[in-house]
């Protein structure tokens, strides 16, 4: 999952960046709305943390100019505004959920994780190919009924890969949803995840969940 947060607090930003990052998804980050809108526009996510408060161009401002764009990813607004107008004019903006400030970690991690079920399309909690099995509820992936440990990163990895059964995906496609902005596209860091992938979940099994398309990147059949 990609995420961008546009939080111009830089104590705010960086809390919930790093701790994003430790739950294993892409991130991004931006200090005010128009930076932030310009990512929005350039960039698909799965989930905007969007600031109310923001300078250049106020949260409501990019909230709506994102939507009017056609910009579906589910919104969790951060404010210090708390009466219940103006919960009722960023919600009317196209925010889905609201988050007052301050705000413990916890509630947010799992605001975003209900956005992200409820998504523009229904997530599956539960994802296979053949007898692979990655359960997103508990956060374990099994095969054969043997239960798989894998990184944050290879575990965002797989599941961007199940996500996208039988459709083959280019390094650049793998890297803008499992990797954030910085990622550095000359780089073999995408061809070293997959190799430790499959050292793990591949490895002395018959038949190879992860397919190479050569020239082209790589697929999961099934």
């Amino acid at each position: 999952m990609r995420i961008l947060i546009i939080e111009d607090d830089p104590s705010i930003n960086k809390i919930i960046s790093r701790r994003l990052k430790e739950e294993g998804y892409a991130v991004d980050s931006s200090f005010d709305g128009k930076e932030g809108l310009s990512f929005l526009m350039s960039e698909e996510y799965d989930c905007v943390i969007l600031d109310w408060m923001l300078p250049g161009l106020d949260g409501i401002y990019v909230l709506r100019k994102y939507r009017e764009n056609n910009g579906s990813a589910p919104v969790l607004m951060l404010t210090a505004k708390d009466s219940i107008e103006d919960r009722v004019g960023g919600l009317d903006a196209g925010a889905d959920d609201y988050l007052t400030k301050p705000f413990a970690y916890d509630e947010l991690s799992a605001r975003l994780r209900a956005l992200l079920r409820r998504g523009a399309k229904e997530r599956e909690t539960t994802l296979k190919s053949g007898d692979l099995v990655m359960d997103l509820t508990s956060h374990k992936v099994m095969r054969g009924g043997v239960e798989i440990e894998l990184t944050s990163k290879e575990f965002s990895l797989l599941e961007y890969l199940l996500r996208n059964k039988n459709v083959v995906l280019t390094r650049s496609q793998i890297a803008d949803h499992v990797w954030d902005y910085g990622f550095d596209y000359d780089s073999n860091v995408v061809d070293v995840y997959i190799r430790y992938l499959r050292n793990k979940i591949d490895k002395g099994y018959d038949n190879p969940v992860i397919q190479t398309v050569r020239g082209y990147g790589y697929t999961i059949r099934g």
